[in-house]
């Protein structure tokens, strides 16, 4: 597939945010940074510190942030490589930004519990708002050489009111997103490269899953492959970027399943954008890339995100 570069240069991009003025805010995981690029340049809006991850426009027109705490980075054959969690790695939180000042805040680093305490929250990675203006998110966990601290899905609102752990115990909860109803919410396992989809009871609910997993599997990949952020289109199919085989995995509904390579082994995210919602933004987050190719089908419309 055709594509043309938006910016180089990145210190591993994720999370892009397709603005309604043609720019595009993303995070640099690496340079701990909300970061807008366009038309060739970059502009930092909020020094994040941590690991700032998946982003997404609010219903007060703040970007909220998973910030997953911080990586220990290596360079293998040129490539960009996130590993354990950072040396000076505190807590994953969620945090949001107002773009006027760049000026951001924490609202939330725990979730409650039965005890009453509240369990800190790991590494989250990912989140979609839903109409009602509530957000799900992931948190893929974190790993300390032996040691592995499990994921969930969790739903929260955006005022600091409110967080629900709606599943806990995957091996690592990454990507997540809406179908169109809004029923059924997605999340992609990285290491298992599963997709699993769960229908939505009510905010932060989903039913329990009978015998084993997280609802209903939609597909498993094969051979060594695992999943990233994901997005989902207009007609409900949803494109996952695709580690090791790089490039964006479209998983139907049913279950079948296409690929569209990219010359990076660790294609992290997908975002729409433009006109006609075809302008798919791509981070070729080993290499320090983001770009844009027209893509086979339409996204599906954000919540809260203004159309070019």
């Amino acid at each position: 597939m055709d594509f043309e570069v938006v910016a180089e240069g990145l210190a591993f991009p994720e999370g892009p945010i397709a603005m309604a003025d043609g720019s595009v805010i993303l995070v640099e995981v690496q340079r701990q940074t909300l970061t807008r690029v366009w038309n060739g340049r970059s502009e930092v809006i909020a020094q994040l510190g941590g690991g700032p991850n998946g982003a997404a426009l609010g219903p007060d027109g703040a970007v909220y942030v998973c910030n997953n705490g911080g990586f220990e980075w290596r360079e293998m054959m040129g490539l960009t490589i996130p590993g354990h969690a950072a040396h000076d790695y505190d807590i994953g939180r969620i945090e949001r930004v107002d773009l006027a000042t760049g000026r951001f805040e924490r609202v939330y680093d725990h979730v409650p519990d039965l005890a009453g305490d509240g369990r800190p929250l790991s590494g989250p990675n990912d989140l979609v708002f839903d109409r009602s203006g509530g957000f799900w998110f992931t948190d893929l966990g974190k790993s300390f050489g032996r040691k592995k601290d499990l994921g969930g899905l969790y739903w929260a609102k955006p005022d600091g009111s409110k967080i629900v752990e709606a599943v806990h115990g995957s091996v690592g909860f990454n990507g997540v997103g809406l179908s169109p109803d809004e029923k059924t919410v997605y999340a992609a396992e990285t290491i298992t490269a599963r997709l699993w989809a769960m229908e939505i009871t009510g905010e932060g609910a989903v039913p329990p899953a009978p015998l084993a997993g997280f609802g209903v599997c939609v597909a498993t990949l094969p051979g060594f492959q695992m999943l990233d952020s994901l997005a989902v289109t207009a007609a409900g199919n949803v494109c996952v970027a695709t580690l090791l085989n790089g490039g964006i995995t479209t998983f139907t509904p049913a279950g079948d399943t296409s690929h569209i390579a990219f010359p990076d082994p660790v294609v992290t995210n997908i975002a729409f954008g433009g006109p006609d919602l075809r302008d798919a933004y791509i981070c070729l987050s080993a290499t320090g890339k983001l770009i844009k190719a027209r893509w086979p089908e339409p996204g599906l419309p954000l919540n809260f995100h203004q159309r070019t």
